[in-house]
């Protein structure tokens, strides 16, 4: 069983036209943009997105993503993808689960692992910055109350 996150979100996408192919299937490095969605949905729910994480000297490349396919989406099919913080406190590590919306069907699970580079000098942090620590610990207590 993959682990819960402390924090998730869910996010709906409409697979469209453009990403099947001609068995309106969804191409499967597409899955990537639908987790990249659902990604940014959750940092902005932790009012540190990827705008905010430049502005404080950090750039946060992924340097690990993981795919596992189940079924494939198609044409027209209304996807959530829920993403749950797993990882924040050294890395930023996300679990990642695509489903049918209308049915609930698991199509995809993912995760996700970023780390923190300064950018000023591309030096990789063996930890996440005290600014990202500190925005998912409002996010939690936000969460608490």
């Amino acid at each position: 069983m993959r682990k819960s996150g402390v924090l998730h979100i869910d996010t709906e996408i409409l697979v469209p036209f453009f990403d099947v192919d001609t068995m309106e299937v969804v191409w499967h490095g597409h899955y990537v943009k639908y987790l990249e969605v659902a990604r940014c949905t959750l940092l902005d729910s932790l009012d540190h997105n990827y705008t905010q994480m430049r502005v404080s000297g950090y750039a946060w490349p992924v340097i690990d993503l993981q795919l596992r396919y189940v079924r494939g989406a198609r044409f027209g099919q209304r996807l959530i993808v829920r993403a749950d913080l797993v990882e924040w406190e050294n890395r930023l590590k996300i679990n990642y689960l695509i489903s049918d919306a209308a049915t609930g069907e698991r199509m995809t699970r993912a995760s996700s692992t970023q780390v923190a580079v300064k950018i000023a000098s591309r030096e990789m942090q063996l930890a996440s910055p005290q600014v990202f620590i500190d925005a998912v610990n409002r996010a939690l207590e936000a969460k608490a109350c």
